[in-house]
Formats: C-alpha cells, sequence, structure tokens
C-alpha cells in the first residue's frame, strides 16, 4: 500500500479536478514547436519570442477547460505563468528535450540549471519527467535511464512534490521506423510498453503518477466494441496493473478520433485521466504565423474537443485517490493528528 506525503497528497489535489480526474494540458513541447516556426522562417533556431508568444497564447486560451497545465521553463514560464489562474495547479518539466542518441540507445538527462527544488521553490505542484525507454536497449543506457529517474524521484521525495514519469519507447538502430520527432513510434511493440512501466513501477524510483502511451499503436486502437477490441483492452488493463498508482494517458501525437478512442480503454482500465498537447492544440498551431486564426482555432475546436474529452473523463475515469494502491480508505492525510508537525520531516 502507498501512503503519500503530506505535499505529494497536495500537489495530486491540485492537479485534479474536484472529482480527482485529471484534466491536464501540456504546454512543454519544445521542437514540436520550435522546429515548425523555425522551418517557417527558413533559420536554424526559432525566434524566442513566436515560441514564447504561442504557448502564452495556449495558457490564456485552454486553461477553463483544464484542471493543470505543464509548462516549461523555457518559454511557458516566463511568457506564460502571468495567464494562469492560481486555482489551476502548475506542473513543470524537468527533462532535456535534446536527448542523446547512442548506438545502444537513448540518453535523457535534466534541463541545465534547473532542478526539483527551483521547481518547488518557485511554486510548482508537481514535476514531469520523460524518459525514452527500451527494455532491449544496451545495458549501459538502460542503467543511465534508471539512474536518471531514480536521482529525480530521490528528489522529489526529499522537498515533498509529486513525481509524474512519463515513458515513451523509441527506434534503435537496427528499427525500420527511425524518427528523432517527439511522436509515438509506428510499429512499436505492446510487451516493450508494458516491461518499461514494470520497470519504473518499483519503489525505488518513487513515481507518484504516470504519464503513460498507448501500448498499440494509435491509429490501430478499435473502439471498444470492435474488432479485436477485447485483445486491445486486455493489454491496457495489463499496463494499468504493472503501473501500480494512479495513471494517466498521453497523445504522443495522436488524432484527436484515435486519441478518444485510447482514453476509452484507459478509462476502462482503471485510469484517472489525460495528460496531452498536440491532439488539443496541433489543428490551430497548423495556421501559423496567422495568430487571429490560431486564436480562433484554440477557442473553438481546440475547446470543443477538450469538452469532449472532459466528458468522456466525468464518465469513465477512476478517481486517483479511489485508487486500489492506497488501500481501501484511499489517499488520506497521515498523521491526521497533533502528531503532525512533530513527525513531518523538513528539507535538508
Amino acid at each position: 500500500m502507498i501512503e503519500l506525503s503530506p505535499g505529494k497528497l497536495w500537489g495530486l489535489r491540485r492537479m485534479a479536478d474536484a472529482g480527482g480526474r485529471f484534466k491536464m494540458t501540456a504546454v512543454d513541447q519544445r521542437p514540436p514547436i520550435k522546429n515548425p516556426i523555425a522551418k517557417h522562417y527558413g533559420l536554424a533556431e526559432a525566434p524566442y519570442d513566436d515560441v514564447g508568444r504561442f504557448k502564452a497564447l495556449l495558457v490564456e486560451t485552454l486553461q477553463a477547460e483544464s484542471s493543470a497545465m505543464l509548462l516549461d521553463p523555457h518559454y511557458a514560464i516566463p511568457r506564460g505563468l502571468r495567464f494562469l489562474s492560481p486555482q489551476k495547479g502548475l506542473i513543470v518539466t524537468l527533462e532535456d528535450s535534446n536527448f542523446r542518441e547512442t548506438d545502444d540507445g537513448r540518453l535523457s538527462s535534466e534541463i541545465d540549471d534547473w532542478s526539483v527544488e527551483k521547481i518547488r521553490r518557485m511554486g510548482g505542484d508537481a514535476v514531469k519527467v520523460l524518459a525514452w525507454y527500451r527494455p532491449d536497449a544496451g545495458e549501459a543506457v538502460k542503467q543511465h535511464q534508471r539512474d536518471f529517474a531514480k536521482r529525480i524521484g530521490e528528489a522529489c521525495q526529499r522537498f515533498d512534490i509529486p513525481f509524474v514519469f512519463e515513458l515513451l519507447v523509441y527506434p534503435l538502430a537496427a528499427d525500420q521506423h527511425q524518427t528523432k520527432d517527439y511522436v509515438e513510434l509506428k510499429g512499436k511493440k505492446a510487451d516493450d510498453v508494458l516491461k518499461s512501466v514494470e520497470t519504473f513501477a518499483a519503489p525505488d524510483y518513487g513515481v507518484d503518477l504516470f504519464k503513460l502511451e498507448s501500448p498499440v499503436n494509435a491509429d490501430d486502437v478499435p473502439g471498444v466494441e470492435g474488432q479485436n477490441a477485447g485483445e486491445v483492452q486486455a493489454l491496457f488493463d495489463e499496463m494499468g496493473r504493472l503501473a501500480g498508482r494512479p495513471w494517466v494517458m498521453l497523445s504522443a501525437g495522436a488524432g484527436k478520433a484515435a486519441f478518444e478512442r485510447i482514453l476509452a480503454h484507459a478509462y476502462r482500465a482503471g485510469a484517472s485521466g489525460y495528460l496531452a498537447g498536440r491532439a488539443i492544440w496541433l489543428e490551430a498551431f497548423s495556421r501559423f504565423p496567422d495568430w487571429t486564426a490560431m486564436r480562433a482555432g484554440l477557442e473553438g475546436e481546440a475547446i470543443g474537443y477538450m469538452r469532449r474529452l472532459n466528458d468522456l473523463t466525468d464518465a469513465g475515469a477512476t478517481p486517483w485517490h479511489e485508487h486500489v494502491a492506497y488501500g481501501p480508505e484511499g489517499a488520506h492525510f497521515v498523521p491526521a493528528d497533533q502528531r503532525f508537525r512533530h513527525v513531518y520531516q523538513g528539507m535538508s
């Protein structure tokens, strides 16, 4: 059974809606926003003001339908935090988007001059980290990735802040579908996804909330009553079992209809919501640099889509605090008596 510390309990509550369901919007993406802008201008690097302006626009327009928003320290926090309501949860990313590619796999690292401590000090409600992982990568690469996750989990425990951990499989050198883009790996194996979740569900990593990809390619996920739906549902069920704590789904660039089908399976398997970005705002972003059209798209179809996702979430997602990992009483404050100030540990 998992017993949450007061800071982690409060942070998870801040990220969820009043019913305990996560409706979270990701604005921390860097290459998926920077690269198209740079390409439009024919530049090697996107102008800071354009990237920052778009992220601020996302915060301004999408927060009303979000229980929390995920921001990065490069653009979204400096330009967008002033638009974020204090009633919304604030998740802050820690991983560097520029991973290191080797012959044996990808190596992740933290953003330079950024830390769990700084996220806590600035008022963040949770730390989010993406780690690329393949169970069949080189041993040294896998150990690096495990060490990366472990030290962040330990820091989150020290500073008493929730650790939101995102896992993505990726192509190795011998794989057919080569890409360095932040998109779903076509032809991925369900076993790679499931084994990765199983690895990082171990207590050593201190994960409080998993952000997971579909174990099946998004376009191959049927409706819950569709062909092969039972086989696909069994994979989602196993993923939820292996997670062993609350979990949400990521969109990984999936189309709108595909992501809705993914969520339907995930909610049947016990997921507590979503943390998604491009499925929500990519269509509007495709109109860059027409800022009027982008705003209209975000306030129109993007908000409409979020409302559909939220209706689906309200109807099917499991409130995070009711997860079986917390026992029959659910997640609750400990100790709920006069001992609290004596036993609660400060940061050292």
